[in-house]
């Protein structure tokens, strides 16, 4: 009977479990369809506002190019690295954790390489290793625009005084809530577009060429780390959606075959008390 005492409990325990996930499954899917929302109605803005910067950027004469676009011999970079404050989202941190590992490395070994953690598990992760020069987990809190646009307001001004020849990003982008795609993408210098269809439109502008990408130059970087962070935060939540789906459906599995044992453990234990009556019936007849 201990034994059957033992899986009830077990049963107990999973069905709690279960219970659980699947409330985080159910939490999850509502964040998600505003996060899914509010990335997809900013994704085209942000990456037309990019190609224009690019493609104006490309037109320019070196003399007259942006400090933001300078090109560097590089020796000192910074990698932003996105993740999220939270586990319990499957390989969503690790991925970007080994991707960012993957770059100190490889990438640029033998360069100085810092990292800037946006998230705590970014920060958790490269903090042993003493490269971690700011954590900005405190964004998630409230994400908005203005509160964004100050780390990359940071970023541009480490760039253009020197601090570091080069600053990546790297993220989770958000396809759909089964599948992120890893991004390392290039945040400063700022790559101009090479594309001789786009270099050699004819426009005028109104003011100066160059006061145009100066003052798009700030909105546009802000625009593109607010982008990352987003896309960052959408799949986040699909991550962890998908990722207590399938947790809910593993506890099931565990729970009915627990269930099946526990059923069969309890009819042999009732088959050998029914022979333990009959024998004793059998001995006092006898």
């Amino acid at each position: 009977m201990a034994n059957l005492k033992e899986i009830r409990n077990r049963i107990s325990s999973i069905s709690s479990t279960m219970q659980i996930t699947s409330a985080m499954k159910m939490v999850s899917a509502a964040k998600l369809k505003k996060a899914q929302d509010a990335i997809t109605a900013m994704r085209p803005y942000a990456d037309k506002l990019t190609e224009l910067l690019q493609s104006l950027s490309a037109t320019l004469d070196a003399d007259s190019g942006s400090v933001y676009a300078a090109e560097k011999e590089v020796n000192n970079v910074l990698l932003v690295v996105i993740t999220s404050n939270r586990g319990l989202c499957g390989a969503f941190n690790s991925n970007i954790i080994k991707q960012t590992n993957s770059l100190i490395d490889t990438t640029y070994t033998g360069k100085k390489v810092d990292v800037l953690a946006i998230g705590k598990k970014a920060n958790d992760a490269f903090e042993k290793k003493d490269v971690v020069i700011a954590n900005k987990s405190e964004v998630f809190d409230e994400l908005t625009f203005d509160n964004v646009a100050e780390i990359a307001q940071l970023l541009m001004d480490k760039f253009v005084d020197g601090s570091y020849d080069k600053i990546e990003l790297v993220y989770n982008k958000f396809k759909n809530a089964a599948t992120q795609i890893i991004m390392t993408e290039q945040f400063l210098p700022i790559v101009a577009e090479t594309s001789e269809a786009e270099v050699n439109l004819d426009y005028v502008f109104e003011p100066s060429k160059v006061e145009i990408v100066e003052a798009l130059i700030p909105k546009s970087l802000k625009t593109q780390l607010y982008k990352a962070i987003r896309d960052s935060f959408a799949a986040e939540h699909g991550a962890r959606m998908t990722a207590m789906h399938k947790a809910t459906d593993n506890a099931t599995e565990l729970r009915d075959a627990l269930k099946l044992t526990y059923n069969k453990a309890r009819q042999a234990a009732i088959t050998n008390e029914i022979l333990e009556i009959v024998g004793g019936a059998e001995a006092l007849n006898n």
